[in-house]
């Protein structure tokens, strides 16, 4: 994440030969992949869909503070994210978010605190932090990580933040405590980004990835930009020495042990933005995936034995197709073409592009990004965060990206580039090729804001996925989608019992006819945020769901039938499925 990118397209701009550098961009595409026959469109026909700002009705009245100075501390960049989490299991999803705190030369005009907003049921949310005890008061909060780590049935969250980060344990009568110190994941002295749970070892608890950037502080804040007034500028991380992944082993008893190095995980220098934990070589172990800002990118694979091999360089996710190192921020990953394998979709800052790599099922991975019809569709955007979601429920996945410029007076230096800036939706017709709808999804989808988290989720249970943004120095927005359920659809809340009480690393495959369509329960994903976890299955005009089959982190099988479609259901391992309410919650 930076303003200023050497040895790349951005520089050439200036010169004015962009086209040219998008053009030997372009180039490179001459895969088997890429040369495959254009996939026919999805046998249903597109749904209107819109999606609705909500957040005013609904009661959310946090405000993000962006402690902006004029010295252009690069900790003001980044924003904070948010996180949804059922954390009194009442079958309805709430809202937490992330907040700043004061700096070194910045004091806020009130005090500042993350804020846990509860779902009522009736389409609008309560401030119930002080109850909960998880404000965090006096910490430069980042991200959030939402898991049951004690396996006791309620969601614990890990909020990642500057100097250190806070373990919050859910006591399951609607208050948290924090047990940082006890837990031993305080990070201290990292600047801790993303986060995710995991169950690694797959003995049955959860573990703890935690991105940390760079070795930055107030003191070692260099000026950067023109010397003239208001074009002081946020410097380049290369500025900067990077910080080292952390890998937290669960100790069954509250506690937590670094492993980072005997991992290998935390062996390489590393300037991390976003995490996705997933199976990537489809062996039913979990492995890692990292976005580093200018930096390699990470693929870490699960050896089995409680270390994992670096697979960066060989798999083809560590640069661009031509070899570059881009400003990597927000990653997520799903089966784009439903060939049953986890591609990855990591985004980019303005004058880059946002990589689709398309997973080959051989332990590498092909830049997709032309191929898919990605392309440079959405070079003059910052990408910041993504999250792949079948927002329409035709039963392929789409991309929706989160945007918003770095600096502020972006515009001081690239007329064409804006600081705030819509919001983006590459829809799947098929086969993993995407089409740019955004501006067919309303006027509060396409509003232009610095963004920063984004996190996605089914708030009000009527079947199709909604999206809450945490913007910088700004209100957030809650976007309810109106339109999505007019195609069929399921989720899937998984209790493991053996497994992590989460489910977290199950493989989940649905048959519909001819129909196959496979979804993995993962870690992670997005930037610095927390989403449903409750896994989504689109299933466009299919009236009928022929088997579920399950696959649990230990190993055990459960095959479903008779699976009623339009619903929320819960399966317990070995169980099947489950009693269970999920209020609707009627739209206004």
């Amino acid at each position: 994440m930076t303003f200023v990118r050497e040895n790349s397209c951005a520089l050439e701009f200036r010169g004015g030969v962009l086209a040219v550098c998008a053009v030997l961009l372009a180039g490179f595409h001459f895969s088997a992949w890429a040369q495959a026959p254009k996939a026919a469109k999805t046998n249903d026909p597109a749904i209107p869909v819109r999606f609705t700002d909500v957040r005013k009705a609904a009661g959310i009245t946090f405000l993000q503070d962006g402690t902006a100075t004029d010295e252009k501390n690069y900790l003001e960049t980044m924003g904070t994210g948010v996180g949804w989490i059922d954390y009194d299991q009442d079958g309805l999803m709430d809202l937490y978010f992330v907040q700043s705190a004061a700096t070194d030369n910045y004091t806020p005009p009130h005090p500042l605190r993350s804020a846990l907003y509860h779902n009522n049921g009736d389409g609008t949310f309560t401030d119930v932090t002080e109850k909960a005890g998880v404000g965090g008061a006096g910490h430069y909060g980042q991200g959030v990580a939402v898991g049951d780590y004690d396996n006791d049935g309620f969601p614990d969250m890990y909020v990642t933040g500057y100097g250190r980060a806070i373990l919050y344990h859910n006591n399951g009568d609607g208050t948290f405590t924090d047990v940082t110190a006890k837990a031993g994941v305080a990070d201290e002295g990292g600047w801790s980004t993303s986060a995710g749970w995991f169950d690694y070892d797959k003995d049955g608890w959860l573990d703890l990835v935690v991105t940390n950037y760079i070795e930055w502080s107030p003191k070692n804040n260099l000026w950067c930009g023109d010397h003239r007034p208001g074009y002081r500028s946020y410097c380049h991380p290369g500025n900067y020495k990077g910080q080292r992944i952390k890998l937290y082993h669960n100790n069954h008893d509250g506690t937590f042990t670094d492993v980072s190095d005997t991992s290998g995980v935390g062996k390489p220098e590393a300037k991390g933005m976003g995490v996705v934990l997933a199976d990537f070589n489809n062996d039913g172990w979990p492995d890692i995936a990292i976005a580093n800002d200018s930096w390699p990118n990470f693929l870490f694979i699960n050896k089995h034995d409680g270390t994992f091999e670096d697979d960066s360089l060989v798999s083809g996710i560590a640069a661009s197709e031509d070899g570059r190192y881009e400003a990597g921020m927000g990653i997520d990953a799903a089966d784009v073409d439903n060939d049953g394998w986890q591609d990855i979709y990591i985004t980019h800052l303005d004058f880059e592009l946002n990589r689709l790599y398309h997973n080959n099922h051989d332990g590498t991975f092909e830049d997709a990004t032309y191929s898919s019809g990605i392309g440079n569709k959405a070079i003059l955007l910052s990408g910041v965060s993504m999250k792949f979601v079948d927002y329409d429920n035709d039963g392929w996945v789409d991309i929706l990206q989160l945007n918003g410029a770095m600096l502020d007076n972006v515009n001081l230096y690239h007329g064409e580039v804006s600081y705030k800036e819509p919001l983006l939706m590459f829809r799947n017709i098929g086969n993993g090729h995407f089409e740019k709808v955004s501006d067919l999804l309303g006027p509060d989808f396409m509003r232009p804001v610095a963004g920063r988290g984004v996190a996605t989720a089914d708030y009000d249970n009527d079947g199709d996925i909604d999206i809450a943004i945490n913007n910088r120095g700004d209100y957030p927005e809650l976007l309810r989608n109106d339109g999505g359920n007019a195609n069929h659809w399921l989720e899937v809340l998984l209790i493991g019992t053996k497994s992590n009480r989460d489910g977290i690393g199950a493989s989940l495959k649905l048959t519909s006819g001819a129909f196959v369509h496979i979804e993995q329960s993962k870690g992670g994903m997005g930037y610095m945020s927390a989403s449903d976890p409750r896994i989504q299955f689109g299933l466009g005009q299919r009236t009928k769901i022929d088997s579920l089959e399950i696959t649990w982190p230990s190993g055990a099988v459960d095959r479903l039938t008779n699976v009623p479609i339009d619903r929320i259901i819960a399966v317990k391992e070995g169980s099947g499925i489950v009693p269970r309410n999920f209020p609707k919650i009627v739209s206004r």
